[in-house]
């Protein structure tokens, strides 16, 4: 039993990911329902967490964005510094050194975004996440293009 509810979730996040983001949270609510339920009930929590994930749009576009972005840091460790102003600034001295100088906090800015580098200085053009046109990632994708203008 707990190696599907495992699966299930895997799934949800691997294979249908931002294209409906609510498949995960179903998924772990499922997972946490048959702990709680038990079988022979448990086994109608897993059916509709199956053919839910099983017909929701699909998407692995997060999960490909994790992996190129760790193998980017894999094979370039020695890639700059994090950004200054995203260094943390809640201990003694770190104004001293700079730490959090330049933050735009997004939320005061129209539309909660803000053109700021997040990453290092020899990442700043690279990208990691490419959304499909599948499901809600049709919008995040809209949306990310609209911020890139």
């Amino acid at each position: 039993m707990t190696a599907a509810k495992i699966r299930i979730v895997i799934c949800a996040a691997e294979d249908v990911g931002n294209a409906d983001p609510m498949a995960l949270i179903l998924a772990n609510s499922a997972a946490q329902a048959v702990q709680f339920v038990g079988m022979p009930e448990a086994r109608i929590i897993l059916a509709q967490a199956v053919t839910y994930i099983a017909s929701a749009p699909k998407s692995n576009a997060a999960y490909l964005a994790i992996d190129a972005a760790l193998a980017d840091v894999k094979n370039n460790p020695n890639a700059d510094e994090v950004p200054q102003h995203l260094k943390d600034t809640h201990y003694k001295g770190a104004k001293f050194f700079g730490n959090g100088k330049g933050y735009k906090y997004p939320h005061d800015f129209d539309g909660h975004f803000v053109k700021q580098q997040y990453l290092p200085d020899s990442r700043r053009n690279n990208q990691y996440y490419f959304p499909t046109e599948n499901g809600k990632e049709a919008e995040i994708k809209k949306l990310l293009e609209e911020h890139r203008k």
